[in-house]
């Protein structure tokens, strides 16, 4: 991944899992801040069947350089078997948030 920082995001099957996952990553410093969004309605195909669930979204905001231990640690975390867990990159913000985000995941993004 090219850019500096990126929103890794995520599903839960309710609030109280994306806030244990939340809680999870952040704790680890691994994302600066996770946002829980939800419910939002999922439709997918899912063991050949086509299904559909209200799920929350959380959007972690972290440096590019933790995504191997931020994918590592959601998937220790996460009860879905094959959980959603896609990067993309922030390719203009704020500076000052910029650089909140940067100082929060310093210790740990290289």
């Amino acid at each position: 991944m090219n850019a500096e920082y990126i929103v890794v995001i995520t599903t839960a099957p309710s609030r109280e899992v994306a806030g244990s996952i939340a809680q999870a990553v952040v704790g680890k410093r691994l994302a600066a801040c996770a946002q829980i969004t939800g419910p939002v309605s999922s439709t997918y195909w899912w063991k050949g069947a086509l299904e559909s669930a209200d799920e929350w979204r959380i959007d972690f905001k972290t440096r590019s350089k933790l995504y191997p231990a931020l994918e590592q640690a959601l998937k220790a975390v996460h009860p879905y078997d094959t959980p959603e867990i896609v990067a993309v990159p922030i390719g203009a913000g704020y500076d000052r948030y910029i650089a909140w985000l940067g100082n929060e995941t310093a210790e740990h993004g290289a």
